[in-house]
């Protein structure tokens, strides 16, 4: 009995290769005839996924998959439904159990020939853009029944897969598909997500690093476990393969032909140190009369948190200014416990009071009389909440002296409140090999300065540099010498020139001499896979150009700016449409020819949501400080991780599927690229879901996500632009297909 109630197709796994799988999804079978279905949920499904959790055993180079999705039935009446999940290429499946009267029960397998028909007619009845990214993948398929009222099913599928090597690392990955928003009619919600990673202490993996999540890493017993945390659909884990004297390089490339190669280079130096270099760490902080109440108990408690990260190698500095300035000693103090209490004290006893004479700051903190003894590190943090307002006012003119008397100190700066001169702050970080971060009064700037103090608390290796050998790396990210600190990895993210074998080789600097690592790589002519790195890339880009452009004060780098945002859906002053107020929507009537993004004028006023940036206010202090805000939170992004709160507000009119970004014009998923090629090039258009529908998705399996955006989708090829809708041609010659293929691909 039990045996019938469970029907598993296990269907073959087609030649196209993808990055992994992803969470299955379970359909309402149609409601009987004559049966009583009036009990449904409004605006709802009947059937209701709770969870997913995702357990990864990664042993021996093999990645064992355990995932558990429960469901619920939400409706008034008995259910009955078909659970699928794709199977990621050259997986082994082991077994799919599904919970009945609260037991795991094992189906049975079956005849697997029809399984690929079998799921083009539930894709094609359901319509659902889930089922249709697994298109070309391999699937399990199993029958649920009954469900009662108000009952919940719990389905486990486990499979194997041999992890792949990318260079000098073990990747992982999974896809979880779309998980759609609470309230979408007609479609399954998402419910909650859990993946947990789970290897041997005694393994040769040195510390995992994800461009797509964040990962929260913990010992537990003899297993490394590492947790995601994060939205983004795909998901990649990279674990660095090393021996213990030896650093690891990976590189992740994606390339869509012509002059759009990217890839993403991380460097995982060795696990076993030398010496620690001793630091030369120096505090500036502001103690002007705008500084009272909060800012000031906040950048006392930084300045304690700083002090707390030294040890007795370092010396440190403490120079508060106003319209005069002070030092807490004159010259270099040893990090020694006495000296230690003494500086807090110092620090407790600060007090408000004056302008703000910046110039005189940093002609303090940077003596040019104050060279670094050799084998130090140099770093200076400045904290301020304004404008210079005594001795020298002019930015230029204070930046300009500063990257004169700076000489190899690496320079940090906070900005707090609007009133800052952004620019400038920008200039001295950029120029001086740092970072600069910029707060509201009612954020938690301690944690800001914790954070980066803490960061800088153990130089690994110092003026790092990147070159390769056989190719070209052009517009790399960031381009300047880095250096790394304990527990840090080198996170490049690139374009490259030429393709074929080459040579990855990073040099620079640490406490026992200079060092060199290289890695033999391969950089593709094409490679479909890895659709995050340009996005990343491009994030990295328009900050780094929104910084530019308030340095040179001009507007010679706003169509790249524009560019970039459209392109590739990142948020900028010119694209703020992705993070506008609740309730507020961009120009759905907007024609296809015009431009995509609405601007900050059409917009008005906008949020800063979730830190995602958009103006605060009409005034152009607050718009700078916003757009300053978030170009400096670009320019240090890594992984889709840390944009997961910008991809959240963006959602609603924006998606970036195929290497492509496509708008919500209308009733059309529109790709940004349409509005050149609309009139110039012919169009090809097919009807969803129909015979011709599936063929493209067979030739370009690659493009499935963008073809299952909805039933009216225009993408835009290389002289030929393919359109679905509903009264697009049924069928297609293999002359068409083979067109398309050549233009998408």
């Amino acid at each position: 009995m039990l045996a019938r109630t469970l029907a598993l197709t296990a269907a073959l796994t087609l030649a196209s290769a993808s990055v992994a799988q992803a969470q299955g999804i379970i359909i309402d079978r149609p409601c009987p005839p004559n049966a009583d279905c009036m009990v449904r949920p409004v605006g709802r499904p009947m059937l209701e996924r709770l969870s997913s959790a995702v357990r990864i055993d990664l042993v021996n180079g093999v990645a064992r998959y355990e995932v558990t999705e429960t469901f619920v039935n939400r409706g008034g009446r008995v259910a009955e439904a078909d659970y699928l999940y794709p199977m990621p290429h050259g997986a082994a499946f082991q077994d799919l159990k599904l919970s009945i009267n609260g037991e795991l029960v094992s189906g049975e397998t079956m005849n697997a020939t029809q399984a690929r028909q079998i799921y083009e007619q539930i894709v094609a009845r359901q319509k659902d853009p889930a089922l249709v990214e697994w298109m070309g993948y391999g699937l399990l398929r199993t029958r649920i029944f009954p469900i009662n009222p108000g009952e919940e099913k719990r389905v486990v599928v486990r499979f194997s897969q041999v992890a792949v090597r990318e260079g000098d690392a073990v990747r992982v990955d999974y896809f979880r598909g779309n998980v759609p928003q609470r309230g979408e009619q007609g479609q399954q919600l998402g419910g909650t997500m859990r993946l947990r990673l789970a290897y041997s202490t005694d393994a040769p993996y040195g510390r995992p690093y994800s461009p797509t999540h964040e990962l929260n890493v913990r010992r537990d017993g003899n297993e490394q476990i590492v947790e995601v945390d994060g939205g983004a659909r795909e998901l990649t884990v990279l674990l660095p393969v090393r021996a213990p004297r030896e650093a690891s390089i990976a590189m992740l490339p994606q390339a869509e032909g012509g002059d759009a190669r990217y890839a993403l280079i991380t460097l995982t130096p060795p696990a076993v140190r030398g010496d620690r270099a001793p630091r030369d760490v120096t505090f500036v902080i502001d103690i002007s009369g705008s500084m009272s109440g909060r800012k000031l108990e906040q950048a006392k408690a930084a300045g304690r948190q700083l002090l707390g990260t030294l040890g007795p190698q370092d010396r440190f500095r403490i120079i508060p200014f106003a319209s005069d300035v002070r030092t807490f000693r004159d010259g270099w103090t040893t990090a020694n416990e006495q000296e230690l209490v003494a500086a807090r004290n110092y620090i407790d006893g600060l007090d408000v009071a004056g302008g703000t004479n910046i110039m005189g700051a940093l002609r303090e903190a940077m003596p040019r009389d104050g060279a670094t003894p050799a084998g130090r590190l140099n770093i200076v943090l400045f904290l301020t909440d304004g404008t210079p307002s005594v001795g020298e006012q002019r930015a230029e003119v204070i930046a300009d002296s500063a990257r004169a008397w700076r000489g190899d100190r690496r320079l940090f700066t906070f900005g707090l409140g609007t009133d800052v001169n952004v620019s400038l702050l920008e200039q001295l970080a950029l120029s001086g090999r740092g970072s600069a971060q910029f707060a509201r009064p009612e954020e938690n700037v301690e944690r800001m300065v914790g954070i980066t103090a803490s960061r800088l608390m153990a130089p690994v290796v110092t003026d790092l540099r990147v070159r390769a050998e056989g190719v070209r790396l052009v517009r790399t990210l960031p381009n300047a010498p880095v250096d790394l600190f304990a527990g840090q990895d080198l996170v490049l993210l690139t374009q490259y020139e030429g393709t074929g074998r080459g040579r990855l080789v990073f040099e620079g600097r640490t406490p026992n001499g200079n060092v060199t690592w290289s890695q033999d790589v391969n950089f593709p002519d094409r490679e479909t896979g890895n659709t995050f790195v340009p996005r990343l890339w491009a994030t990295q880009r328009i900050g780094w150009l929104a910084a530019e452009k308030r340095r040179t004060n001009t507007t010679e780098l706003d169509a790249e700016i524009r560019t970039l945002g459209e392109r590739f859906g990142i948020p900028t002053e010119f694209t703020s449409y992705l993070v506008v107020e609740p309730g507020m929507v961009a120009n759905r009537n907007m024609p296809a020819a015009a431009p995509v993004a609405a601007t900050m004028d059409q917009l008005g006023r906008a949020r800063e949501a979730n830190g995602a940036g958009a103006m605060a206010s009409q005034d152009a202090g607050s718009r700078g400080f916003a757009m300053a805000k978030v170009a400096s939170k670009q320019r240090e992004v890594k992984s889709l991780g840390e944009m997961a709160k910008d991809e959240e507000a963006s959602s609603r009119v924006t998606r970036a599927e195929f290497g492509r970004t496509f708008v919500k014009v209308g009733s059309a998923w529109t790709d940004v690229k349409y509005a050149e090629a609309r009139g110039k090039v012919a169009t090809i258009k097919v009807k969803g879901y129909s015979e011709a529908w599936f063929a493209l998705l067979r030739a370009l399996p690659q493009a499935k996500s963008a073809f299952a955006l909805g039933d009216h989708v225009i993408i835009s090829g290389k002289g030929l632009v393919v359109e679905v809708a509903d009264d697009g041609v049924t069928t297609l010659s293999s002359a068409d297909v083979e067109r398309v293929k050549r233009s998408l691909e």
